[in-house]
């Protein structure tokens, strides 16, 4: 039986287009106790398979953390499979803001130690004593409370295109990078002050409010479906939107935008500008932010080194690269010597 993927990126966008079918990304995530990882892993794939649903899934025996699209004529035959697993029931659905049919091109279901990686150990805290959860007006009030200190829980790259008024975004490259500093950060007001966090969708305000609470905070609140649902529920309710720029997402869209303010610059030419792109040359991959002029002026690269070597044949950039590792360390979000704007 087949459990993964045959066809290529390209080949897979070549279909998509020819069905001419609307695709719905979404994401969802849900912490649990699964025992038998690969056996759940195997009954995800093979079902999701049928239903010609792509995306990025870990699976973990903490639970589950999912960014997918689905076709929307399959969307309910999706959801009803969703709600056949106990604890997937009725699920929390955070429905992309804007959809675009390609935002994944393969179904991947991997298994992970961790479903968001925390460089944890969990067996010191109960993760499921958690802070509460606040929807968008009670958030609002919340962060307008001078009592509070609202805390970004994303990384660097993320917040530097967007966040809320007056947030503190920690200049971090991991998730873990950030629970210390705050810690560290906020130590004398662990009962005097209200922690309010948000982050992408909700999944890593969910462990860091338990750790949190285990390290003595009193008062721990997260932002319920985090940026996604808020800027669904500020349009749907028409509350005032406090949240500035774009959304950072990880898939092939790179964003989303949620308000008009640009409150970044391009990382060459320092310019305002919210636009990531990925280095064009395969061996950098950096992700950076670009202005359409240096896009045009670099051929998509972060450099001149690199804008040389993307335009050699494609033999001979693959001779460069051979006998070099790559792996995930190499790839570098929004840091690097050559960026004039961004170090």
């Amino acid at each position: 039986m087949q459990l993964y993927n045959k066809l290529s990126a390209k080949e897979r966008a070549a279909l998509i287009d020819e069905a001419g079918t609307d695709r719905l990304t979404l994401s969802f995530y849900k912490y649990a106790h699964i025992g038998n990882t690969e056996i759940f892993r195997n009954h995800l794939f093979i079902h999701w398979d049928e239903l010609d649903v792509l995306g990025r899934i870990y699976v973990a025996t903490e639970g589950i953390n999912g960014q997918l699209s689905v076709p929307a004529p399959n969307f309910e035959a999706f959801k009803k499979h969703l709600d056949s697993i106990s604890f997937l029931e009725n699920v929390r659905l955070n429905i992309a803001r804007e959809q675009d049919i390609k935002s994944f091109l393969k179904l991947k279901v991997k298994i992970r130690k961790k479903i968001v990686a925390d460089g944890l150990n969990d067996e010191t805290f109960d993760v499921t004593n958690k802070g509460v959860h606040v929807d968008a007006d009670k958030f609002n009030q919340l962060i307008e409370d001078p009592d509070t200190v609202l805390v970004d829980m994303r990384n660097h790259y993320e917040s530097e295109i967007g966040h809320f008024k007056g947030a503190i975004t920690p200049d971090v490259d991991t998730f873990r990078d950030s629970l210390d500093i705050i810690e560290e950060d906020l130590k004398n007001h662990k009962e005097d002050k209200k922690l309010v966090m948000y982050c992408t969708g909700g999944i890593r305000c969910e462990k860091a409010s338990a750790y949190y609470k285990h390290k003595g905070f009193k008062n721990v609140f997260q932002l319920e479906g985090g940026i996604i649902e808020y800027a669904r529920q500020v349009e749907e309710k028409g509350l005032e939107n406090k949240y500035l720029g774009k959304n950072f997402v990880f898939d092939h869209r790179r964003s989303e935008r949620i308000s008009d303010d640009v409150i970044s610059n391009c990382h060459q030419c320092g310019k305002p500008c919210d636009t990531h792109v990925n280095c064009e040359n395969e061996a950098c991959h950096l992700l950076f932010i670009q202005c359409e002029d240096c896009a045009a002026k670099m051929d998509s690269c972060c450099s001149v080194e690199c804008q040389e070597i993307n335009s050699l044949p494609y033999e001979e950039q693959k001779a460069l690269r051979k006998g070099k590792g790559n792996s995930n360390k190499i790839f570098k979000k929004g840091r690097s010597e050559v960026l004039k704007y961004k170090q």
